[in-house]
């Protein structure tokens, strides 16, 4: 089934949505929020999911479905846990700027906990004070879980994914190293992120889902033009399963904690840097990327940050080209108090 929350007070409305995102009806006779339906899953699930059919067939009243008028599915959630689950990614930055990168990234997930308070809607702006910031878009899968206890195995963790969403983790490229620099961590330079307007439950994603990744390609624009296509099922060095359970070695993970693959990354087929899509590769999900190849190969990036006025599309199409989380569309502009 899919769901999302119409923007309504603080969490949303819930409503569960068509298929084909074009119909959706209330879920308030199950359940008010998402965040209350993941809280009692065993008893909301499978309701959620008989209105779901019941949409679908044409049973329950419905209302014509407008992405623009969602929040992300948790306006705010207990948690939000970005992995990098795509070494090859952590690989190439650090690369670009001449750092060895450890051994033990290959075998240990990188793993920030970033702000989970103030999620941007899927057609909300970025609100940035300064183009000096390096404001970038990050395009990722992630995951929506259940309650899941500390130390939990990693087919406990595997059970415990309720949702898959796309994520624009919005990134400040120049607060970030002098951040990392400080030994503590991400803070000023992980502004809110936004998710895709609709969550999925795992079924509804067929044969491109086996239960620890997601193998198709997400699909990202600048300005109208392509600029990334990696499939998010290649090259993902620690799966979903594996995330979840770095997450929850030390703590509980309360449900609709969010797990994040962190920005989906595609070698060459020859093993080497992904190829921009006007050479005829996979292109990337986030511009440092890009300005990271474009390092490598030419000794200094060209490709600027975005400015205000550009704008960032993510999107996933199954392999019919129909949209299955619907479109993370956002206008960068200059933050007005």
């Amino acid at each position: 089934m899919k769901l999302a929350s119409l923007k309504h007070g603080r969490d949303g409305r819930l409503v569960v949505v068509s298929k084909d995102l074009t119909r959706a009806t209330d879920a308030f006779i199950i359940v008010p929020t998402l965040q209350a339906a993941l809280d009692d899953w065993d008893r909301c699930g499978p309701r959620l999911a008989d209105l779901a059919e019941q949409l679908e067939h044409g049973s329950v009243p419905s209302f014509r479905f407008h992405e623009h008028h969602c929040a992300s599915p948790l306006p705010r959630a207990y948690q939000w846990a970005d992995g990098s689950a795509y070494v090859n990614h952590v690989e190439l930055v650090r690369r670009a700027r001449g750092a060895e990168m450890p051994a033990s990234f290959w075998t240990d997930p990188l793993m920030y906990q970033g702000g989970s308070d103030s999620f941007l809607g899927p057609r909300e702006p970025i609100a940035m004070v300064s183009e000096a910031w390096g404001i970038d878009f990050e395009g990722e899968v992630a995951v929506i879980l259940g309650d899941l206890a500390l130390g939990a195995s990693r087919e406990e963790a595997a059970a415990a994914i309720r949702l898959v969403v796309i994520v624009n983790d919005v990134s400040l490229r120049n607060l970030i190293p002098g951040e990392l620099g400080k030994g503590f961590g991400f803070f000023q330079g992980k502004p809110s992120s936004a998710f895709s307007p609709v969550a999925v439950t795992p079924d509804e994603l067929g044969g491109a889902w086996n239960g620890a990744k997601l193998a198709l390609p997400l699909l990202c624009y600048l300005n109208s033009q392509p600029f990334g296509c990696p499939d998010a099922g290649e090259d993902m060095t620690f799966d979903f399963p594996a995330l979840i359970c770095h997450a929850a070695k030390t703590r509980p993970l309360a449900a609709g904690s969010i797990i994040g693959s962190g920005t989906v990354s595609n070698k060459d087929p020859d093993g080497g840097p992904g190829r921009p899509i006007a050479e005829g590769g996979r292109g990337y999900a986030c511009i440092a990327e890009m300005r990271t190849v474009e390092t490598i190969r030419e000794g200094k990036p060209k490709t600027e940050f975005l400015r205000f006025g550009d704008t960032v599309r993510i999107e996933m199409k199954d392999k019919s080209g129909h949209s299955i989380f619907g479109a993370i569309e956002q206008e960068v502009v200059r933050h007005e108090r």
